[in-house]
């Protein structure tokens, strides 16, 4: 599966368009020829077979670049207009051969699948349809602080192509010459998109060339995809003439690449907005309850969004208040008393290599921790293993505090949550479980690692859906303080609650900028006032939501799904019910729409 970030990124633009075919989905004759559960079968079968054909990011990702696909590791996925073409096609073709199945003949998990990849796909289409742009829907940026390949590759190509052969290391220099031409696509591709008028805000160029100018500076031999490359070819004992011609790349083409977008990301700074939402935008209403949409699975409108959010800011607020005030801390806002923990020097680890280990080294057994009472609450568990990483240097400017990178599937590469570092003191202790809770165990890395190794559809293996997703690790971090990981640490309970207003607060900020017209530093001074937050750290949020609207809504969207299905099968099993059957029978669906995933449970009697 990609980078937990970019793959989310891809879904809600583009849904399964993003896994693009080039020969077509079987027939639609073969289709209704076929027993439904068998058509349904090789339709999503077909599906599979093709994107592996197309999209090299993806058969890297998941380890499928060898054999008859090892052509593949050479290639990356491009951002032209003719491989557009082929991911709309792609959806397309997909929706009609699924059509031509019968669905009502179609029993338990075929109609769970059926259902999931319908949506994605009518998502998709219905995306292409209604907007102008490269990138179809609500994220209408292909180049910012968080998009394009100049964000992305480099920690592609450093954390997933691996290098064991001298085959490898000729397909990693071939990707070096790849990666070039997909920069320049995707200049192309923003230049288009502004000339249309969906330029980004002016902070967010500014942003963006704070993390592209030093990348046009960097002597090729300090770059890391040379230095990390150059490192794996000693640890193999591989010799030849790479790393001079991952030089030469590095400082040639992708170098000119890279000034090229620098110009053009510079050159719109003149006449760019200051305005933070997508309102401004051509179709921008209708742009957004698409994201709203994408992301939350749900039929809510924007003003729905910003009541729910504040009526859950206030909620959580009162129970963070009471906490503190039983610790005796009681001068000021709670948001300005959790600043005071924030800005505790008893809460922060060093800023220097020794005290970012020491923290790595907490992390790890924090997941030991949890892993003890696991067995309560799960009967399954995923056989992949958890590495805990700090997020590369190259990208931790502008990179989230943590995410989810899942492992191969076929269980070459484990999964890794990764940990941004730049300063430690964003990072504070009291924070530090419930960020650990929710990108590992029984977070992100339960989820994703389950839905890999369950008796899924390969299709269904790597799709995904935000409010699904970062729901379940949101309701993941409730479990843990129902599992006792809080029990002895009031200001880790605190933490908890701070997290998860933390994503109330992105319903508010996120719906007030794109929907209501609130400006950046608006939404930047909510999210302090109310979480405590340092300044810095809510900057990066607030200007992640700028360029991936509503992408933020499908955490607390999700997990209020969860916990209502949990509480409705607990009152239709009563004294039957078991919290693992209610968080097997969820994660063994596999991501899904949240209106699918109550089909689930009403499927398996669970709920009436």
């Amino acid at each position: 599966m990609f980078n937990r970030r970019d793959f989310i990124n891809k879904t809600s633009r583009i849904g399964l368009g993003a896994f693009g075919v080039a020969s077509g989905i079987i027939s639609i004759a073969n289709a209704a020829e076929a027993p439904s559960s068998d058509a349904l079968a090789n339709v999503l079968d077909g599906a599979f077979q093709d994107l592996l054909k197309l999209s090299p990011g993806l058969c890297t990702s998941i380890g499928a670049d060898k054999g008859p696909l090892a052509f593949q590791k050479s290639k990356l996925d491009h951002a032209d207009k003719a491989s557009r073409d082929r991911y709309l096609a792609f959806g397309r073709g997909l929706k009609t051969s699924l059509e031509a199945i019968d669905r009502n003949s179609l029993l338990g998990m075929d109609r769970i699948n059926y259902d999931t990849v319908l949506w994605d796909a009518s998502h998709t289409i219905d995306g292409a349809n209604r907007f102008q742009g490269t990138s179809a829907g609500g994220n209408p940026y292909p180049i910012s602080q968080l998009t394009g390949s100049y964000q992305s590759t480099p920690d592609f190509l450093d954390s997933q192509h691996a290098i064991e052969t001298r085959d490898d290391a000729e397909a990693y220099v071939a990707r070096l010459h790849e990666y070039a031409a997909v920069l320049s696509e995707e200049t192309t591709n923003f230049n288009e998109d502004c000339a249309i008028g969906l330029t980004p805000p002016d902070f967010i160029l500014r942003r963006t060339l704070e993390q592209l100018t030093p990348m046009t500076r960097k002597r090729a031999a300090d770059n890391n995809l040379v230095r990390a490359f150059a490192s794996k070819l000693r640890s193999k004992g591989i010799r030849g003439n790479f790393v001079a011609r991952a030089n030469a790349a590095v400082g040639g083409p992708i170098h000119r690449a890279l000034v090229a977008q620098a110009a053009a990301v510079n050159a719109k700074l003149n006449g760019a907005s200051g305005a933070a939402g997508i309102w401004r935008l051509p179709q921008g209403a209708e742009r957004y309850e698409y994201a709203i949409k994408g992301s939350t699975t749900a039929n809510m409108t924007a003003g729905e969004v910003h009541r729910l959010g504040l009526d859950k800011v206030a909620e959580i607020t009162s129970q963070i208040n009471t906490i503190l005030n039983a610790q005796g801390i009681t001068e000021g806002t709670p948001g300005q008393r959790m600043a005071a923990l924030n800005n505790d020097p008893r809460q922060h680890y060093p800023n220097n290599d020794a005290g970012k280990a020491e923290l790595l080294r907490h992390l790890n057994h924090l997941v030991e921790e949890i892993y003890k009472k696991v067995p309560d609450y799960y009967n399954v568990l995923p056989k992949a293993k958890l590495e805990i990483k700090r997020v590369p240097v190259e990208v931790e400017a502008g990179a989230p505090g943590g995410y989810y990178n899942s492992g191969a599937l076929d269980g070459s590469r484990a999964g890794a949550y990764y940990i941004n570092l730049r300063d430690t003191k964003e990072q504070p202790k009291w924070l530090l479980p419930t960020l650990t809770f929710h990108e590992g165990v029984p977070g992100h890395h339960f989820q994703i690692a389950i839905q890999q190794e369950a008796a899924l559809p390969m299709l269904r293996k790597i799709q995904g859906f935000n409010a699904y997703a970062e729901g379940w690790a949101l309701y993941s971090e409730q479990v843990a303080d129902e599992m006792g990981m809080y029990e002895n640490d009031p200001f880790g309970k605190v933490g908890m609650l701070h997290d998860a207003l933390f994503r109330a607060v992105r319903l508010v900020v996120d719906s007030g900028m794109h929907a209501k017209r609130w400006s950046r530093d608006q939404a930047i001074n909510y999210l302090v006032q109310y979480t405590g937050d340092q300044v810095s750290a809510a900057t990066t949020e607030i200007e992640r939501y700028v360029v991936w609207p509503g992408q933020a809504l499908g955490y607390m969207v999700g997990k209020i799904e969860w916990v209502r299905l949990r509480e409705r099968m607990r009152a239709h099993m009563g004294d039957r019910f078991s919290i693992k059957d209610f968080h097997d029978t969820g994660l063994l669906a596999g991501s899904v729409p949240l209106a699918v995933l109550e089909q689930v449970y009403r499927d398996k009697g669970y709920i009436g």
